[in-house]
């Protein structure tokens, strides 16, 4: 297994839409251990394909309290979404040391094939109903902070530019 390197915004290549993965072969079993090992050593409870410069529709989760149920989902649809909503903070590996408020669905339906090829259908709410919407937000090339107010945006980016400049200069 191997630790890949996390793409950082603003990077082009984060706003990338994914293709669905054509089988579900050893190639992706390798990817989704490699994005498993990655997505924990971070740590976060959330890594999409598209994070790690793989542009293809995978998504590891979990959300448990010990890190030991990896979800996968491997060419995963929102099937269907509660109209309850609700505001959780949201972080991201690609965003790190950023976390704000985004209001998404309360619950989701979601279809996905598992690391056998296996389709399956998962209803989810809470933290693990956000965590499918802000993974599946990546595989369309969309990052969290895109919810936030253009003032919040601005003031993101001008941060991170002046971080990338100190870091030179270091």
């Amino acid at each position: 297994m191997a630790l890949l390197p996390i793409l950082k915004y603003p990077d082009p290549r984060l706003h990338k839409v994914a293709v669905p993965v054509a089988q579900v072969d050893d190639r992706i079993r390798q990817l989704v251990r490699d994005m498993a090992e990655t997505m924990y050593a971070a740590p976060g409870v959330g890594l999409a394909a598209t994070q790690v410069d793989v542009h293809e529709r995978v998504v590891v989760i979990d959300v448990s309290e010990d890190g030991d149920d990896l979800l996968v989902l491997i060419n995963p649809e929102i099937t269907w979404k509660s109209d309850e909503l609700i505001v959780f903070e949201e972080g991201c590996l690609s965003v790190p040391g950023v976390y704000d408020d985004v209001e998404r669905a309360a619950e989701v339906k979601v279809t996905a094939l598992n690391e056998q090829g296996q389709r399956y259908e998962l209803e989810a709410d809470g933290l693990l109903a956000v965590c499918i919407q802000h993974e599946l937000d990546h595989l369309l090339g969309k990052v969290f902070v895109e919810y936030l107010s253009q003032l919040k945006q601005t003031r993101l980016k001008s941060r991170i530019k002046k971080q990338e400049r100190d870091a030179l200069k270091a």
